[in-house]
């Protein structure tokens, strides 16, 4: 009983609150049903009067009148259902008790059901269908009940010989309650059908909805996350080679008057790192456009000897080295981990020149391959202390962070116990996807 309790309540979907929405034009096509179904009836009350066949006793307004209100109740039975299927059970009942024979015509048989289908197909709540649905069945029922039990109609069958295995009287009950049960159980199961099939329909549009939006704010993620990127990138790039520029126009400044030639080679260095930095630049904006083919790729490992010659030419003592745990494997490095691990050393490199009193600085690029699986590390070590009055903004150290979260690696960046700055960055050589 539990089950069968439970599989009833899914199946009306007792306790959704969704209320079906009216489709566009609902009224106009509403109308049309409406008078389509009048027409018919008419048809059928005419054709049965000319065949003498529909005898009501009534006059032919009043059978009209029947006719026309329960058209009329038709035309609201999207937008108010329930009600509709009560009027449209009212009609039926009116009808039958002062004209029978009319009710029993085949156009009138069908609005009635069509009426206690639209009950189902759009009443909302659906525990509040269910019941006004059950207590027109009730109704309908018990009413035919009283037919058998108080009206004529037992003994009109009770005097008709019985030529079958079941006697007239229990014969003409059994046919009605079973026709009736078959004909209105099969309206309400369409209409409950016709509901089950709308609330599906909408909940796949809900998700498709709820899809797209997700997948729409998916992509102003990545957008924002390919913004912050560029952005840490553009502050590596402006940071290093201002910092660049700013010793060497320094030091033409100090020899401009004593040693030209110095001073000239100095502005030369200058121009060179301008130059460089606008290059970097504009092959960094060049990601924002889909169309642009000719951009310069982005840094790897294998342009860290090349960064670390051209500080090294601008007055840091600064020495490199490699160690592979075997041959090839720095080749290797994903271009992604590269970048990164290229602009570890170029903002290391950076703030030693412009924050540290340190004159040298060691480089070491790893490739391990450790128990847990392979990586590529780079440390870079100065023996100098922080000089007062050159604080930055900090947001090389935070991409740097930034950069070591987003592809599951581990950084080691703050002063040593025993002098100086460590910045060591270790990166696995599996891409994150």
């Amino acid at each position: 009983m539990v089950a069968v309790r439970h599989g009833g309540a899914r199946f009306f979907a007792l306790g959704d609150s969704w209320r079906r929405p009216l489709p566009e034009r609902w009224l106009r096509q509403d109308l049309l049903t409406a008078a389509a179904f009048l027409l018919l009836a008419a048809i059928g009350l005419e054709t049965a009067r000319s065949m003498a066949v529909l005898v009501t006793g009534k006059p032919v307004w009043v059978e009209y009148a029947a006719l026309v209100s329960t058209a009329v109740v038709i035309v609201w039975r999207r937008r108010f259902p329930l009600t509709a299927m009560a009027l449209v059970a009212a009609a039926m009942f009116c009808t039958g008790v002062f004209m029978p024979e009319l009710m029993l015509q085949f156009t009138p048989q069908i609005l009635y059901l069509f009426g206690f289908y639209s009950g189902m197909a759009w009443g909302a709540p659906r525990g509040r269908a269910l019941v006004v649905t059950g207590l027109m069945v009730l109704f309908m029922f018990g009413w035919l009940a009283w037919q058998f039990v108080w009206g004529d109609s037992w003994d009109e069958m009770r005097s008709r010989p019985d030529v079958g295995l079941l006697g007239a009287g229990v014969a003409s009950v059994v046919y009605t309650f079973v026709t009736n049960a078959v004909f209105f159980g099969g309206a309400m199961a369409a209409g409950q059908m016709a509901w089950r099939t709308a609330r599906q329909r909408a909940a796949l549009q809900e998700q498709a909805e709820k899809i797209e939006a997700q997948s729409l704010e998916l992509q102003q993620q990545a957008t924002l996350d390919e913004r912050l990127r560029i952005a840490r990138e553009l502050h590596d790039v402006v940071a290093h080679h201002v910092a660049v520029i700013g010793i060497q126009a320094g030091a033409a400044r100090k020899t401009l008057d004593r040693r030209p030639e110095m001073a000239a080679g100095a502005l030369q260095q200058v121009e060179d790192s301008a130059r460089e930095a606008v290059g970097e630049m504009r092959s960094l904006l060049g990601t924002l456009r889909a169309d642009d083919d000719d951009r310069a790729p982005q840094p790897t490992v294998r342009d860290i000897p090349a960064l670390v010659d051209e500080v090294r030419s601008r007055g840091l003592r600064v020495s490199y080295a490699e160690v592979e745990a075997s041959p090839g494997m720095l080749a290797e490095v994903p271009s992604v981990v590269g970048l990164s691990l290229y602009r570890t050393v170029q903002e290391a490199l950076s703030n030693i020149r412009r924050h540290s009193t340190a004159d040298s600085a060691r480089v070491v690029l790893r490739a391990l391959d450790e128990a847990d699986g392979a990586y590529a590390e780079v440390e870079v070590l100065d023996d100098g202390d922080p000089r007062g009055g050159t604080g930055g903004s900090g947001l090389g150290l935070v991409g740097m962070r930034e950069r070591i979260i987003a592809q599951g690696g581990l950084g080691d960046i703050g002063p040593r116990e025993t002098g100086g700055y460590r910045v060591r960055v270790r990166l696995p050589l599996t891409v994150r996807s």
